[in-house]
């Protein structure tokens, strides 16, 4: 008996017609590219959590040791306390800003910033989440380089939403600086110059370490029109109470920041500016 062999069924599959219809967010590669950023700067936590506590600590000691028995009260509060709120702002927004920057900068001149393309994502969800893995890692350093100063200054929580709203829009804001940056700059070079010549001399000069009220006129109403100024009066006014300029004002120019940096990012990823070759 010769056997015979079964008769091939006759099986249909489903046939696709046009374009693979997709969610309209793709959730799942959100959330992998923000996981990736946030295991950047966990892998590293001696470099991206602990150092900046240690080089805060040290500002703080300074300006303490060096000012402090001279200006023992500003705005109400003891010296010591109300630097502690910016000296925290200035480590959670320039972590955040690196955390972006950096994570672009080494992409592209690595050349593997094509794994990120490369994906089904779109502008808006590159920026999300570039932006989320910033703004964490701001967070996480601003969560620890309090506790640690909570050792050596009291510092009460009066307004703990005020605090929340700043500190977040603050990482935001330097978070998508920080994306700009990346995507234009095409060497190390280029980005130094970003941190140099904008962040560093708008955050020195935001009144981190100082009122704003003792300064000239002419130097006043600079501070007055720096962003940076608003974002660190509403921080600090939460913790103390006190605040040197407008809080409507400055929650409004934060929030138009972010949407505007946040429009330029999402346009640099849409058009592949510097990005695709």
């Amino acid at each position: 008996m010769i056997d015979t062999p079964p008769a091939q069924s006759q099986a249909t599959f489903p046939q696709q017609i046009g374009p693979r219809r997709q969610n309209a967010v793709n959730w799942l590669g959100l959330w992998t590219l923000t996981a990736k950023e946030v295991r950047r700067f966990v892998k590293v936590y001696f470099q991206t959590i602990v150092a900046p506590v240690v080089t805060t600590l040290m500002f703080l000691a300074i300006f303490v040791l060096a000012i402090g028995r001279a200006s023992l009260d500003v705005g109400g509060v003891p010296f010591s306390q109300f630097l502690a709120p910016g000296l925290v702002m200035m480590a959670m927004t320039q972590n955040a800003f690196a955390n972006t920057s950096s994570s672009l900068i080494i992409a592209k001149v690595q050349g593997n910033i094509v794994d990120v393309l490369m994906p089904p994502l779109s502008a808006l969800e590159l920026t999300v989440a570039f932006a989320l893995g910033g703004v964490i890692r701001g967070l996480v350093v601003g969560i620890a380089v309090t506790l640690a100063m909570a050792c050596f200054v009291h510092l009460p929580i009066i307004h703990p939403l005020v605090i929340l709203y700043h500190g977040v829009m603050a990482c935001l804001m330097l978070s998508l600086l920080g994306m700009i940056g990346g995507i234009w700059a095409d060497k190390f070079d280029h980005m130094a110059a970003v941190t140099n010549f904008i962040v560093t001399p708008l955050s020195f000069l935001s009144g981190t370490f100082y009122s704003i009220d003792r300064l000239p006129e002419g130097f006043h109403l600079f501070a007055l029109a720096n962003p940076f100024f608003y974002m660190i009066d509403g921080f600090r006014y939460g913790f103390i109470g006190h605040a040197d300029g407008s809080l409507g004002i400055g929650a409004l120019v934060v929030g138009l920041a972010d949407l505007f940096l946040g429009l330029v990012a999402f346009r640099m990823f849409q058009t592949g500016y510097k990005l695709k070759a």
